[in-house]
């Protein structure tokens, strides 16, 4: 036997001293053999409890005639080998199955929890405040009134809205406009039956966003209906 051969051998105790020390030599430095051992022992130390007369080994011939002759130390090695080759085998299936199985897992998990979820209703979110150059406007028309908030920043301009008196259903859009007539929407939102600011729903929708327009260059924000109508425009 050679050095990376005797595995199986050594797991079994059926080295001579002398090869058991120059095998043990040879595995302080195989990692190769050491990871082999370590598959192997488990079945050896069964195989050693287990009286082997009488077990037919596929593809493996007796040693002996005699009835009380079991297999011989090639073929107590070759066994384990073989048997422990099967095991590296289904190991490695049942990871990629299991890698795959885990995968559709994570995905139903994710897709269950976001459909499955109670929405537990937590404390409401703080309103939000009103804050810098504040400009109101009411349409005679729509009924709509709404309120910016227009505070200066490095980027352009943050705008708030305070909007009322809005019917749902309907799809609005915050547009600002600059002195040179360029447009640039700031959010949008759907606006629910009743509306908002109306009778049956009571509160006003308020809401913020950012334009890169710059403060001194707007000229008015406009409440729009998408693909519509006017609600509300408010100059600034």
């Amino acid at each position: 036997m050679t050095a990376h051969t005797d595995v199986g051998a050594y797991s079994m105790g059926l080295l001579e001293e002398q090869d058991q020390r120059a095998f043990e030599e040879h595995l302080a430095g195989c990692p190769a053999c050491a990871a082999e051992l370590a598959e192997l022992s488990p079945m050896a130390a069964l195989l050693k409890g287990i009286e082997l007369k009488g077990i037919e080994l596929k593809g493996v011939e007796p040693a002996g005639d005699g009835p009380d002759e079991g297999p011989d130390e090639a073929t107590v090695t070759d066994l384990v080998r073989r048997r422990a080759s099967q095991q590296r085998h289904r190991r490695r299936w049942q990871a990629g199955l299991g890698a795959a199985a885990g995968i559709v897992l994570i995905g139903g998990g994710i897709g269950l929890g976001i459909a499955a979820a109670p929405q537990h209703a937590g404390p409401p979110a703080p309103a939000l405040a009103m804050t810098g150059q504040l400009h109101s406007a009411t349409d005679p028309g729509t009924g709509a009134a709404g309120t910016v908030g227009l505070v200066a920043k490095a980027w352009g301009t943050q705008v708030t809205l305070d909007l009322s008196k809005v019917h749902g259903p309907a799809e609005c859009e915050l547009v600002a406009v600059s002195r040179t007539g360029e447009r640039r929407v700031v959010m949008g939102w759907l606006v629910p039956a009743p509306g908002d600011g109306v009778p049956g729903h009571p509160t006003h929708l308020v809401i913020r966003g950012g334009t890169s327009i710059p403060r001194d260059e707007l000229a008015r924000v406009d409440v729009d209906v998408v693909d519509g109508q006017t609600l509300v425009s408010i100059p600034v």
